[in-house]
């Protein structure tokens, strides 16, 4: 075979008709299973690519996803998003589907944003990132029935009460699995460096401390503390618990940019082999060892573009009802652990 493969090549190669390979490309929940997973293996060996412009034309579709990309905030967080618009741009792309993004000021100014693009017929689906208490996009999008999923879970009644597709990471299992790791290897007091209170997202990340930090009511409240993001605020919490009479042995972060902040007044304070963890496993992690909790973002993404578009296929699904099943998938992190930053606690000279 020369040249780009066709629809009649895979056809060829998986032994179907030409129009089993389009329903599998098109509407693949009326194919057999069996059936569709050899179609699927034949466009992989062959390397098949739907002509996305041709189709585009055909049903009236844009073929295109939109993302708010939030304003840039410092150089460490902000890498989060960009990892999960890259994974975004990849995976869609293997369905034959774009990217646009687009900025905002606010949730107000997105919504409006969102209402342009979809009079435009420039988009057929959007993602929203960054999911608040009391989000009025996820009542907005439903009620005007625009199709979209969210990375982040509902955080009040109110919005869970709202059908919608949302895909997120468990904070609280991860840094619970990270505490449980240094109380493992011999922490006794492990303290947390967190968001101010009201951050879904932050405060399910402490809870995961609070459960497993071992400590009681009064030593939780000496060995926490709680501040915006950022390196400068990290250095200066630690530093604070770092010159507690009874100071901590090992410090959990809810991001990396906090983490960060915590090792320099480890190793101001003479201590640059205590144990910091941070959150998100951002490069600067890898390359200063700082050990951090991973989000899967290309699992988030998978789940993402599965609940809008089904297993396979670029057909958007219309938006959740009442009696649909849960719509959402919850990932477990996983605790990347570095050296020689991070030695084990038992190879820390005292302890």
């Amino acid at each position: 075979m020369s040249g780009m493969p066709t629809v009649d090549d895979v056809a060829r190669a998986a032994g179907v008709s030409r129009q089993t390979v389009s329903n599998v490309l098109n509407s693949p929940e009326i194919v057999r299973e069996t059936t569709r997973e050899r179609v699927l293996d034949a466009i992989d060996r062959l390397g098949y690519r739907p002509h996305a412009s041709a189709r585009r034309l055909r049903t009236r579709k844009s073929s295109t996803i939109a993302v708010r990309i939030d304003p840039w905030r410092d150089g460490i967080s902000g890498i989060v998003l960009d990892r999960f618009l890259h994974q975004l741009t990849e995976q869609a792309d293997r369905r034959g589907l774009r990217v646009m993004v687009f900025s905002a000021d606010d949730h107000a100014d997105e919504l409006a944003r969102i209402r342009r693009l979809r009079e435009g017929s420039d988009i057929d689906a959007f993602v929203l990132t960054a999911t608040t208490h009391d989000d009025e996009r996820i009542r907005a999008l439903t009620d005007q029935g625009v199709p979209f999923v969210a990375f982040g879970r509902p955080w009040d009644p109110e919005t869970r009460a709202v059908p919608h597709r949302w895909v997120d990471v468990d904070g609280r299992v991860g840094v619970a699995a990270a505490v449980q790791h240094l109380r493992a290897h011999g922490a006794r007091r492990v303290a947390w460096i967190g968001w101010p209170h009201g951050s879904g997202t932050g405060d399910e990340r402490r809870a995961g401390w609070e459960a497993e930090s071992g400590l009681g009511d009064r030593e939780r409240a000496s060995l926490s503390r709680h501040t915006e993001d950022g390196v400068t605020e990290g250095t200066r919490c630690a530093g604070e618990l770092l010159a507690l009479a009874e100071p901590p042995d090992a410090i959990v972060c809810a991001s990396d940019s906090l983490a960060l902040g915590a090792m320099i007044a480890a190793r101001s304070a003479g201590l640059p082999a205590l144990p910091v963890v941070g959150f998100d496993d951002t490069p600067i992690a890898a390359a200063v060892g700082l050990s951090s909790i991973e989000q899967p973002l290309d699992d988030v993404v998978a789940a993402a573009l599965e609940l809008l578009f089904g297993p396979t296929g670029d057909d958007v699904r219309p938006n959740p009802s009442s009696d649909e099943e849960p719509a959402h998938r919850l990932l477990a992190p996983r605790l990347v652990e570095r050296r020689p930053g991070h030695l084990a606690l038992d190879a820390i000279p005292g302890t």
